[in-house]
């Protein structure tokens, strides 16, 4: 039997502002079987995330460039 789908998680390329991301929920609202679009506002712990992880990302690069 195979795995069912109830929900897909789309993340943007980049904040937008509330009423910019308008022509983007019509559109996923016109795919077939979509049943609800729900927006999330940045918060400050959004942007701590973020920070936090691309600082994780730059340490491990340089850390593989320092040891070849």
């Amino acid at each position: 039997m195979t795995d069912r789908v109830v929900t897909l998680t789309v993340d943007l390329d980049r904040d937008y502002r509330i009423d910019d991301v308008e022509n983007i929920t019509n559109a996923i609202r016109m795919i077939k079987g979509v049943a609800a679009v729900d927006i999330d506002v940045a918060t400050p712990e959004t942007y701590w995330a973020k920070t936090t992880a691309r600082q994780e990302l730059c340490e491990k690069i340089f850390k593989v460039l320092r040891d070849e």
